[in-house]
């Protein structure tokens, strides 16, 4: 029988109660801390709200939590292949593995990439990439300098790490600057972890950690603030973050969070017009396209819709193909098809 998943308060008293029947089938996230868990943690037990529940360590790892030191939840009831290669991973959490390292160690690529893939929902590659990226972003955004975030990430190359970051936010830590008007900091959601950009009045930026547009994004908004970018928090980020934790609990919100827009004026008059697509609805390119009285301009509509950089506020995931199929989304349709979804259950339990 397919393990069907409990409701969250099953999930919650499971854990506080330890039990081990649920071992290995659920895992909780731990927002206060960013450390996920197995249920029958020893570790002192967070409060209801600050669990998020998943099915599976690799669900943990997307949504941007780190494995728990203590009940180790990367590990358990693993295949010894799989197992060897986390605990290598554990003991170098900076390292950048290629297949040659594991072939290297004797391992075939192809059947590590499978047995990961079985085990953990994800290949050794990524999780390595996953936990490089985490340590060494989570470093600054408290406030670490670049050598201190390199030393708590475990890399042993300076240059490595620096790849590692410009990889992720097109910028390398020592462009970063410690008075800089924006600051860029990572929000966990169940999709994947998230990075805002806000100033101290404003959101800038909200894009999925994996976006391939992201790098640039980023350095067009260095490029136009004096001052450059920073890592850190400020208002902004508090209250997107509070307003994305609603959203992701299935309440149909309304974001508040004050927005500036990096856009010339037709790509603004389309960001408007797709905030007031109604959660739970959607429309096709051609539709918006009329809607503004362009009804000849769906790709201009669509290309816009592209260029936008604050999603699910600004949401571009409403906007699908005349025939219905959901057509490109830079988070990946998988997400699109989660956050349509998402609304659509919202404005049916909305009265």
């Amino acid at each position: 029988m397919l393990f069907q998943r409990p409701s969250d308060d099953t999930l919650y008293q499971a854990l506080i109660d330890r039990d081990a029947s649920y071992d290995g089938r659920a895992f909780v996230g731990v927002t206060s801390t960013g450390v996920f868990c197995r249920l029958t943690c020893p570790a002192r037990k967070p409060k209801p709200e600050n669990c998020r529940f998943h099915e599976t360590a690799a669900a943990c790892l997307e949504a941007g939590f780190r494995p728990c030191k203590r009940c180790r939840p990367l590990q358990h009831g693993m295949e010894p292949l799989v197992s060897d290669l986390v605990d290598r991973l554990n003991a170098e959490p900076g390292r950048r593995w290629s297949e040659s390292d594991v072939a290297a160690l004797g391992h075939d690529p192809s059947t590590v990439r499978r047995a990961f893939k079985r085990q953990l929902g994800v290949t050794f590659l990524e999780l390595a990439r996953l936990r490089r990226l985490q340590e060494g972003f989570t470093a600054l955004e408290h406030g670490e300098s670049v050598i201190e975030a390199q030393l708590t990430a475990n890399y042993q190359s300076a240059s490595g790490f620096r790849s590692a970051m410009a990889k992720l936010l097109g910028l390398a830590p020592g462009g970063f600057s410690d008075d800089a008007p924006l600051r860029a900091a990572p929000i966990n959601t169940p999709l994947g972890p998230m990075v805002a950009v806000c100033d101290v009045h404003s959101l800038h930026l909200l894009e999925f950690i994996d976006r391939k547009a992201l790098p640039s994004e980023l350095k067009r908004l260095v490029t136009d603030t004096p001052g450059g970018l920073g890592c850190g928090r400020f208002t902004p980020h508090d209250q997107i973050e509070a307003e994305l934790t609603r959203y992701f609990s299935g309440d149909t919100v309304t974001f508040r969070t004050p927005l500036t827009l990096h856009g010339g004026p037709f790509a603004r008059k389309v960001w408007t017009a797709l905030r007031q697509i109604p959660s739970g609805e959607t429309r096709s390119y051609g539709g918006l396209a009329k809607a503004l009285g362009c009804p000849t301009a769906a790709r201009a509509v669509a290309r816009a819709n592209g260029q936008n950089q604050i999603a699910i506020v600004i949401p571009c995931h409403r906007v699908i193909g005349a025939d219905g199929s959901l057509t490109g989304y830079g988070g990946g349709l998988h997400r699109k098809r989660a956050l349509i979804a998402l609304e659509r259950d919202a404005a049916e339990k909305s009265p």
